[in-house]
């Protein structure tokens, strides 16, 4: 798994978990529940997980998505 993106952003989480998936590109939040840690204050960042395979297909999905600044550098 390689990580896509890294973002407070819950916006920006959903819209590209919807873009991958209705791609067939299995997507996994990281870290979603350390909420529960930092008290809901959004300060710990959630990543984006897609598989090594997939990693491109998503990088440019992103890309043509007008969110490719989002990205983690690769």
């Amino acid at each position: 798994m390689i990580e896509l993106m890294r973002t407070n952003d819950v916006v920006i989480i959903s819209f590209v978990e919807s873009l991958l998936r209705d791609a067939g590109i299995d997507v996994l939040v990281a870290d979603q529940n350390m909420s529960v840690l930092d008290g809901s204050v959004g300060i710990l960042p959630r990543r984006l997980l897609v598989s090594d395979d997939d990693a491109d297909a998503a990088r440019r999905i992103l890309v043509d998505a007008g969110i490719g600044h989002e990205m983690r550098k690769k």
